[in-house]
């Protein structure tokens, strides 16, 4: 979600409504963006495609199906991961930054969790909807979903319920949720959903032209960070 006042713009150019664009009109600091000072992914090894994102993001969601299609796109060599952002407490994203690191500490954060958690936000009557459907604005802080609820969602995926709240709220949770705002501020991403590729660029669905064209940007760069390791 742009921080507020584009959100809009970044709904609709992830809808489709900008025009196509062609790898030669992929320019650096217009399309897409370096990161002044490269982050080391840990995995040198392999390219390392990244989403900064939030369930509790609609324009996360809207962008959701293409995250699929860009995890179906990528080539051997390369990881997909996410890093959830904390921006919106208005918004349960503190929350939903600590759901991710404790599903992903249980073993339970797969594409059919990861899934299922855009659906039981922002699905018709979504158990963990943080949108009152009337307003269509954020719930009253006491009606977000609590780290409980979510326990018992992620019972559907094998999770023990009073396990996921401990973990959730353990010291471990604690620090990875600060290294992930950390990491964030480093990429100088500011908005979601926002791709980076190896530590090295940032893009975004607004700055590529639109949904699909950064599925095809993050490719392209995806492919030749690879050919650059190869090189080596």
């Amino acid at each position: 979600m742009i921080k507020r006042t584009a959100v809009f713009l970044l709904l609709a150019t992830i809808a489709g409504v900008a025009f196509a664009q062609t790898p030669q009109q992929w320019t650096e600091g217009k399309q897409y963006f370096a990161i002044q000072n490269p982050q080391p992914t840990g995995q040198p090894d392999k390219v390392v495609v990244t989403e900064v994102f939030s369930f509790g993001c609609p324009a996360c969601n809207q962008f959701e199906p293409y995250i699929d299609k860009l995890r179906a796109e990528l080539p051997a060599g390369t990881v997909l991961q996410f890093v959830p952002a904390s921006w919106h407490p208005n918004e349960d994203w503190p929350v939903f930054q600590r759901t991710y690191f404790t599903a992903k500490a249980l073993g339970l954060d797969n594409q059919q969790s990861h899934d299922a958690m855009f659906k039981a936000i922002w699905g018709p009557n979504g158990p963990l909807a943080t949108y009152d459907p009337a307003t269509q604005r954020p719930k009253a802080e006491a009606s977000l979903p609590k780290i409980e609820d979510v326990a018992k969602f992620y019972g559907k995926f094998g999770a023990k319920p009073e396990e996921f709240v401990a973990t959730a709220n353990s010291f471990a949770i604690n620090l990875e949720m600060k290294r992930a705002d950390q990491q964030i501020m480093a990429w100088g991403a500011d908005s979601t959903p926002t791709i980076v590729i190896d530590g090295k660029w940032r893009l975004t669905p607004v700055s590529a032209g639109g949904a699909q064209q950064a599925v095809d940007l993050t490719l392209y760069l995806a492919n030749k960070e690879l050919a650059a390791k190869k090189a080596k």
